[in-house]
């Protein structure tokens, strides 16, 4: 079970003129030491060209890096409200980023993510889900020494289908179970052949950030299609960049521990877990992982 990020961090606490290696390098330290896998630059704006970008994270750690574009659709939906007109952006956008693809392969760049946010949009449209079908055939094509992960966050796309999300030959989804619970649907609907990354880690301040709910998604999407777990990762549901730098490492850190509670043997990791997370009647007595002697678990007990 791996760990990541979809989406970016906040700014490091580093002066105002702090160089952009100096932002990166605090971004991949806090990702290390959270046990995040890949890793990235943490979102940091001011890199134009993203092969030299994902050169300079890389050079920074040992750890697997990956590089984050945006899709092609959406892309062409931040730029252009008239509908022909965007068509013929969004199929430009998929030919151009191709060769950036076909640029990041040849550099080693491992794992390559495609941020498609403005997918929830596409629904039941046939026009919609063609374009984004053909878009992403393009953008994939003839790229071979990659993994690419097809990403979307912050709402909903299962009413466009699995076979428009997944028409291109991605290797793995990762899908926003916060603010769109239903791309569960699209994580039934993929083949078992394909990864699957639960965006389960609320970006909100006040979020649930405990085990339990990653765990569950994780089990349920090993579930699917007989996936299994080597094929599951964790992540944030979406950008953290809205957080102080505190709440967001933080929110990592509870992440990464999930990613390692899932390797253990059940027996070990009942411990760790709200009881009513593992059965009804611990549930109701409250002693998972605690001395009964000691009665049940008030809201103000820590153990």
């Amino acid at each position: 079970m791996f760990a990541t990020l979809l989406g970016s961090l906040p700014r490091p606490p580093l002066g105002a003129d702090a160089p952009r290696r100096a932002l990166v390098e605090a971004a991949v330290r806090a990702q290390e030491t959270a046990g995040i896998e890949p890793v990235t630059d943490g979102g940091l704006p001011g890199a134009s060209d993203p092969v030299a970008a994902w050169q300079v994270t890389a050079s920074l750690t040992e750890r697997a890096v990956k590089q984050v574009l945006r899709g092609p659709y959406s892309l062409a939906w931040s730029t252009e409200a008239n509908a022909s007109l965007r068509e013929a952006a969004t199929l430009a956008h998929a030919v151009a980023s191709n060769s950036i693809l076909r640029a990041l392969a040849a550099a080693g760049c491992p794992l390559i993510e495609i941020h498609e946010p403005s997918a929830t949009a596409i629904g039941t449209d046939a026009t919609e889900r063609a374009l984004f079908r053909e878009a992403h055939l393009r953008l994939l094509d003839g790229l071979d020494g990659t993994h690419c992960s097809l990403v979307i966050t912050g709402g909903s796309a299962d009413a466009a289908g699995a076979d428009t999300i997944l028409a291109a030959p991605y290797a793995s989804l990762a899908v926003d179970l916060i603010a769109g619970p239903d791309n569960w649907r699209l994580v039934a609907d993929a083949p078992g052949e394909i990864g699957i990354v639960c965006g389960a880690l609320s970006p909100a301040a006040d979020g649930d950030d405990g085990p339990e709910v990653l765990l569950w998604a994780a089990a349920y999407a090993a579930s699917t299609g007989a996936r299994g777990p080597d094929r599951v990762g964790l992540a944030t549901a979406s950008s953290l960049a809205g957080l102080p730098w505190p709440d967001a490492i933080r929110k990592i850190e509870r992440l990464g521990a999930a990613a390692r509670l899932a390797e253990v043997p059940a027996s070990e990791a009942v411990s760790s877990l709200d009881p009513r997370a593992v059965s009804s009647r611990a549930a109701a007595l409250g002693y998972v992982g605690r001395d009964p002697s000691r009665g049940p678990r008030s809201d103000h007990d820590p153990t």
